[in-house]
């Protein structure tokens, strides 16, 4: 990794851009990466996860939220989706940029087409959510040659590959451990 004057170079210099309408900016493992939003296919599928996650949710102190960065360490992200409290004071970060990455109970990312996305949407982000300790992160890969949810639970920095139980597509049934059943 970087060394502490580097990362705050990333950090400051990701703060003051400006991109045109359509892309957006991360900083993954070190680098920022500029990249065009997500496809209507991909965005839709994220959508209907999204939307029964709000339903699941209703009534709980969690949300369903999207285009919205995640921030850890100087590090900032933009998942397809996320599950974090309701309440701004837990999740804000101290800079009004985003939500604190400490305040995930998940986050769901599509697989962009392309090598050099798929290796940052397979490897750079999922090894970037397990350092910030994320609980859970469901992978949606359409590239994988037969589509495939790939959900990884129990990551840590120092063992950033989790547990991992790759399937079909399907509806979830737990959002999150952090976030409660609830009854119908």
């Amino acid at each position: 990794m970087n060394g502490p004057d580097l990362d705050e170079a990333l950090w400051q210099a990701w703060k003051a851009m400006e991109l045109p309408e359509g892309y957006r900016a991360e900083i993954i493992e070190g680098a920022i990466e500029v990249s065009p939003t997500g496809r209507f296919a991909r965005s839709q599928v994220v959508n209907r996860l999204r939307d029964a996650l709000t339903i699941y949710l209703k009534g709980s102190e969690y949300g369903a939220w999207n285009d919205t960065n995640v921030i850890h360490a100087r590090r900032a992200w933009i998942p397809d989706g996320l599950v974090a409290p309701r309440d701004a004071e837990l999740i804000e970060d101290e800079d009004g940029l985003g939500i604190k990455a400490s305040a995930l109970s998940m986050v769901v990312e599509g697989v962009s087409p392309g090598k050099r996305n798929q290796d940052r949407d397979r490897i750079r982000r999922r090894r970037e959510y397990a350092r910030a300790g994320t609980p859970v992160h469901v992978l949606i890969d359409d590239y994988d040659g037969q589509g495939a949810v790939t959900l990884f639970t129990g990551p840590a920095p120092t063992r950033p590959t989790g547990r991992t139980s790759t399937g079909s597509p399907t509806a979830p049934t737990s959002p999150s451990p952090r976030a409660p059943r609830r009854d119908s």
